[in-house]
């Protein structure tokens, strides 16, 4: 009798060279059993193999499927890593006209004296021009950071990663939402320094939950969504800032304030105006502008520059000199500013279709919001709706990918609404909603 392990392999082979593809479901075992001339109880641990190798999972009543591939990581969100047809893992906007608009402030870096000036090197401090216009960009109410605040990285992704590693020692811990940016797990394994999971609610991270994870150990620093959280879009209220602001400062902690996605929201307060002492801001260029154009932006308290543009150095993580150029001359023109009021619109056109067609599931998103975070209806968990989704050719995020340490994940996935055209959004939203109630 052949070695159940033996046909598990070959099963394993077919799923990793893509002849039997996510979502596809395979026979039940009877049927399986009988077409490999096994016993049933030998397809059984097959199956059960297949399974304990993450493989395949199965649904009662429903069979068992091709898993998705494993839980992504971070670069599924920043880089192609599907080849479905539709990716909504992927969240780069883009609205129409985009390029043209773009053109018109490269047109004068063409020429041969101010190339030649574009293109040296920059210093992590950048320039006084960029300074002075990305000061003037990031201003919210009752806010501004002062030029001299101001630090560059080529995107913001490595912005982040500078500044954990100018505050964070090899094994400092670190706290951040239970549901967290996935690449933000990625940079602090690569930095060696744990992640804590604290406990959020309607309004984001609970302050109590940072007093009692420091109590339980020390923290050596925060990092948190205030605005417009990735993946649930909740935005905590000018309060639960200033009780976060009270605590930190209580705690003597450092905190990150990552607001890459805060132009969409137009009103609020940065964490960063009521503890201005103890917050290090992290924001960007790629999606205002586009993600290929990256410049990553840090507003660190002014006794703390020098440490935060050492570390960016030797990371080789400071801005390109031609993109920094470029994003100055964009800001300065008020290329910028008509971009983000076309996305701000864009979102909320988006967020219209999502109400519309998913109306009537759990699903939470702020009407500016560029994702929704989609809690999905029993039986489906979120590995077996990633799968379905990905065999009707749509790529999801499932919420797993977001969560931090062992404790339970909602079954929801993410969905990126930004890098699909509208009626290709449309379409797939339709697609999803039907696989929800039910269908394959």
């Amino acid at each position: 009798m052949e070695d159940y392990r033996r046909i598990a392999d070959r099963l394993a082979e077919e799923i990793y060279s893509g002849r039997l593809k996510a979502g596809e479901r395979l026979p039940p075992q009877r049927v399986f059993a009988r077409r490999r001339r096994i016993a049933g109880s030998t397809a059984g641990r097959v199956y059960g193999e297949l399974v304990r190798r993450g493989l395949v999972v199965g649904e009662v009543g429903r069979g068992t499927f091709v898993r998705a591939a494993p839980v992504p990581s971070g670069r599924a969100l920043a880089e192609a890593t599907s080849e479905a047809a539709v990716n909504l893992e992927l969240n780069y906007p883009s609205v129409e006209g985009q390029s043209e608009l773009l053109a018109g402030g490269l047109a004068p870096l063409l020429r041969t004296d101010v190339l030649g000036e574009a293109t040296r090197t920059v210093p992590a401090t950048g320039t006084a021009p960029a300074r002075e216009a990305v000061a003037g960009l990031l201003a919210a109410s009752g806010w501004r950071p002062r030029p001299e605040q101001l630090l560059f990285a080529g995107n913001a992704r490595q912005a982040i990663a500078g500044v954990l590693a100018s505050l964070v020692r090899p094994g400092g811990r670190v706290g951040v939402e239970a549901l967290t940016y996935p690449l933000v797990k990625e940079i602090a394994a690569r930095i060696g320094c744990p992640l804590v999971p604290l406990a959020t609610d309607e309004e984001g991270l609970r302050p109590d939950a940072v007093v009692a994870a420091h109590r339980a150990a020390p923290l050596s620093a925060l990092y948190v969504q205030p605005t417009l959280h990735n993946p649930t879009s909740v935005t905590a209220g000018d309060a639960r800032k200033r009780e976060l602001a009270d605590v930190v400062r209580k705690l003597d902690l450092p905190v990150v304030e990552d607001r890459i996605w805060s132009f969409l929201h137009a009103e609020g307060v940065p964490l960063a105006a009521y503890a201005p002492e103890r917050v290090h801001v992290v924001d960007g260029l790629s999606k205002r502008v586009a993600p290929g154009l990256t410049v990553g932006f840090l507003v660190v308290p002014e006794e703390r520059v020098d440490a935060v543009a050492g570390t960016l150095r030797s990371g080789g993580w400071t801005a390109g000199r031609f993109a920094l150029e470029a994003g100055t001359r964009w800001i300065r023109d008020g290329t910028v500013e008509r971009l983000v009021g076309q996305k701000r619109a864009d979102a909320a056109r988006r967020q219209r279709i999502v109400a519309e067609l998913l109306g009537g599931f759990r699903v939470r998103a702020d009407p500016y919001a560029y994702y929704a975070w989609w809690e999905l209806p029993a039986p489906w968990r979120a590995d077996t709706f990633t799968a379905a989704a990905a065999a009707r050719g749509i790529a999801v995020t499932p919420g797993p990918a977001f969560a931090v340490g062992p404790q339970g994940t909602p079954d929801a996935v993410r969905l990126g609404l930004a890098s699909v055209p509208v009626p290709v959004l449309g379409q797939a939203l339709r697609t999803l909603r039907d696989v929800a109630r039910g269908g394959r």
